[in-house]
């Protein structure tokens, strides 16, 4: 079964893989190989005069990812170190830091810290560079050799030097390295509203999702407002499970759509209303997004919007709105390629643009918030244009202050709100929800967080 993956980055989501097919090759022009012939020139060239002798592995692997390298910033040739990384990365369980990071220009960069681990403890943030660990200078290396040094066994120690954008200099971290356990989803309650922190669509998000629910609905019986379903941090995962958790809250219409090359290659998702239903009853939702909110969280936030079923809450998101797949070549190697772009189910891509909130919510209890650049797709070299760009400069340009919006970190730490926008978010489904009653039955047991 062809599992696609949505993800920003080698640090994010779950593998899915398909075999290399003879079928795919014969699709190559043949008269493709004569322009091998300047390929083979050079590489004969460095074989026989570059000042050191080269090995044919470390040439070949370079030319491959050269060339995956000039497609855009999400195509990749993922060799056995990188296999293996992504292997543990979807099994959830590993010693490290809880970092999601990708490679821009050389520098490693950081997409999101997992929440409650050492990295989002000791507060690393989207947009920070990591340049050294323990001293050493990692510029101009690879990804994964950079992913293999951060992690460790747990109790061990290891310091990142960190250059933030906004400050003068950088500055070191000194982390301890922990079990690293990738809770998809973690739920809560607060003032009668249930809260779903989704991180991560891995193969058992809309399963570990469900059963949030049916938690939340046996504490809070009819006292039950609604939902917050919290997407922020979010890169991604796997396909099936954001249209299966898109499908929890719907009960007809399309979900989203998948355009590959050719204009008759699409392929759509529907709500399967017959089957499930929307599980939440109509309840008030509320989606809260930000930067860090991509692709397979972008699919979930765009359906619940087009379709007028939630609130969509807080900052644009990330915009990467392209689909890669996993073609296995090898017992551990194997082809990350982008191989179509999804639509939500009013046509809009988010490629570029990302979903525009219905609501616009500054994270101002951060106190970084207004200094700290903002990452998102748009800011990779080769990223995929959009085919329909919308230009939305002159209303990012707004520096009007709001005065919803002009509390300080200070002052909300006094008022005992420490996450702006989750507050935000449970004070407006407080004002457009009352009570309602539910049907309440039994359901797994989840943990809170």
């Amino acid at each position: 079964m062809i599992r696609p993956i949505l993800q920003v980055s080698a640090a994010v989501g779950a593998l899915a893989l398909i075999p290399l097919t003879t079928g795919a090759m014969a699709s190559v022009d043949t008269s493709s190989y004569r322009e091998l012939d300047a390929f083979m020139d050079v590489y004969t060239r460095v074989k026989a005069s570059y000042v050191d002798k080269v090995d044919d592995k470390t040439l070949i692997e370079g030319a491959i990812g050269g060339m995956l390298a000039s497609l855009d910033p999400h195509s990749s040739y993922v060799d056995a170190l990188a296999f293996d990384n992504l292997r543990l990365q979807t099994d959830g369980n590993y010693g490290g830091l809880g970092l999601s990071v990708t490679l821009e220009d050389g520098a490693v960069k950081v997409i999101t810290p997992t929440e409650d681990t050492p990295a989002w403890r000791a507060g690393i943030k989207a947009g920070d560079y990591i340049t050294h660990l323990d001293g050493k200078l990692i510029y101009g290396g690879t990804l994964d050799e950079a992913i293999t040094q951060m992690r460790g066994a747990p109790g061990t120690r290891i310091t990142l030097r960190i250059v933030r954008p906004g400050r003068d200099k950088p500055f070191d971290v000194a982390l301890t390295r922990e079990t690293i356990v990738q809770k998809a989803v973690k739920w809560e309650v607060q003032d009668g509203i249930g809260i779903l922190n989704i991180n991560t669509f891995s193969a058992t998000t809309a399963a570990d999702m469900r059963a949030g629910i049916a938690a939340i609905e046996k504490q809070l019986g009819s006292g039950l407002k609604g939902y917050v379903i919290d997407l922020r941090g979010n890169g991604g995962g796997l396909l099936n499970q954001a249209i299966e958790v898109s499908d929890a809250f719907l009960s007809h219409g399309e979900i989203v759509s998948q355009r590959g090359r050719e204009k008759s290659d699409i392929e759509r998702w529907y709500a399967e209303s017959a089957i499930r239903g929307d599980l939440t009853r109509g309840l008030p939702l509320v989606v809260l997004v930000d930067a860090g909110t991509a692709s397979a969280s972008e699919i979930v936030a765009g359906a619940l919007q087009d379709h007028h079923r939630a609130l969509v809450l807080g900052e644009k998101t990330f915009g990467k709105g392209s689909v890669q797949t996993l073609l296995q070549l090898g017992p551990r190697t194997a082809l990350r390629l982008t191989t179509a772009r999804y639509y939500t189910p009013s046509g809009k891509s988010v490629q570029e643009g990302g979903i525009e909130p219905d609501l616009f919510v500054p994270q101002i209890s951060d106190p970084d918030y207004k200094t700290r650049p903002v990452f998102r797709e748009a800011d990779l070299r080769r990223h995929l244009i959009n085919e329909t760009k919308v230009d939305n400069a002159v209303l990012e340009e707004d520096t009007q202050t709001d005065p919803r919006f002009a509390a300080t970190p200070a002052e909300l730490e006094k008022q005992r709100i420490k996450d702006f926008q989750l507050h935000y978010a449970l004070q407006t489904i407080a004002r457009i929800g009352a009570p309602t009653r539910v049907a309440v039955g039994g359901g797994a047991k989840a943990g809170g967080r």
